[in-house]
């Protein structure tokens, strides 16, 4: 009699951990407190930073916006909708892949920082979002073209998917998001490093 479909599914579950994500057996590499201190002082320091700036620039826009920028010629190979997606897909799949690397050589550090950059990045696309039907904001295009040839992403995806009179609350939306998952990173960080400690005390 063939077993339930309940077991055969996690008797695949079990075997694509064991083959694919054993490392997620392995222990966090251990954070000792004078490294783990600084860390948690400078997340609450720009969670803080962030939260007192109100949506204006944040310091880490340039570099967000290179990564942003590459994406579009780099999925424009894909076609006209993702070309449109793509500084936004870029800017979050660059700290999203290095934290999964980090992840899976269990360095606790470098996930937490590139976790909370992911979700840093919520802020300045909900700064974009937000200026969607205004389009008040000053627009790079590293595809040159001259200012009147540059196309306001957030303009362009909302228009298309009939969600542009939404763009300040979808802008909310995500920047709330950002915010709560800078929150829960640091939280995260802070409970797994003491861990760390303690596991290596005994």
């Amino acid at each position: 009699m063939p077993a339930p479909a309940p077991a055969r599914a996690t008797s695949r579950w079990q075997d694509f951990r064991e083959e694919r994500l054993w490392f997620l057996d392995q222990p966090w590499k251990p954070v000792p407190l004078w490294a783990m201190v600084p860390w948690l002082l400078f997340y609450l320091w720009f969670l803080v930073y962030a939260w007192r700036a109100h949506g204006d620039p944040l310091f880490l826009d340039a570099v967000n916006m290179v990564t942003h920028e590459a994406g579009h010629p780099l999925f424009g190979y894909l076609g006209q909708t993702l070309h449109l997606w793509g500084g936004t897909i870029l800017q979050l799949l660059i700290p999203a892949a290095l934290a999964a690397s980090f992840v899976r050589m269990r360095e606790l550090m470098g996930t937490a920082f590139c976790s909370f950059m992911f979700f840093e990045n919520f802020l300045g696309i909900a700064t974009y979002m937000a200026d969607a039907r205004s389009q008040s904001l000053p627009l790079i295009s590293a595809e040159g073209g001259g200012e009147g040839g540059i196309i306001h992403d957030w303009h362009a995806i909302f228009y298309q998917l009939g969600l542009l009179p939404y763009d300040t609350r979808i802008a909310a939306l995500t920047r709330f998001l950002g915010f709560a998952g800078m929150l829960a990173v640091t939280a995260w960080f802070a409970w797994r490093a003491r861990q760390t400690q303690m596991t290596n005390e005994k």
